[in-house]
């Protein structure tokens, strides 16, 4: 796996959140890349080579970061392409370019309430 689509699921993993009520992260040992659904995991693939191929010049050695963000700007969190650490117009773009791809929820192959 490139270093772009394993920043996305190391965001994914980190930001959802399995008991939401308690109000604080609790990440379970067990949440690794083996334990996201694999047809969820393939899209997501595909989705993350599109974007990385499409804004290729403008995330040029920012791999880690670009995926990290692409996870955090297309799902609405608090962080992203657009909260200061990338330049405009490049901050802009690669915000605007998240919009088109919509938000998704992380999907497991066990249940979040065990």
């Amino acid at each position: 796996m490139d270093i772009f689509t394993e920043a996305y699921f190391t965001a994914a993993l980190w930001t959802e959140d399995p008991h939401p009520q308690s109000g604080e992260f609790q990440q379970h040992d067990d949440w690794t890349l083996a334990s996201i659904d694999p047809a969820w995991m393939a899209e997501q693939i595909a989705q993350c080579e599109h974007f990385r191929n499409a804004y290729a010049s403008l995330i040029d050695g920012r791999e880690s970061d670009a995926g990290h963000d692409f996870w955090l700007t297309r799902n609405g969190h608090g962080a992203g392409f657009w909260d200061g650490d990338w330049p405009e117009p490049a901050a802009t773009v690669l915000t605007d370019a998240c919009k088109a791809y919509g938000e998704t929820d992380l999907q497991m192959t066990f249940d979040y309430d065990r």
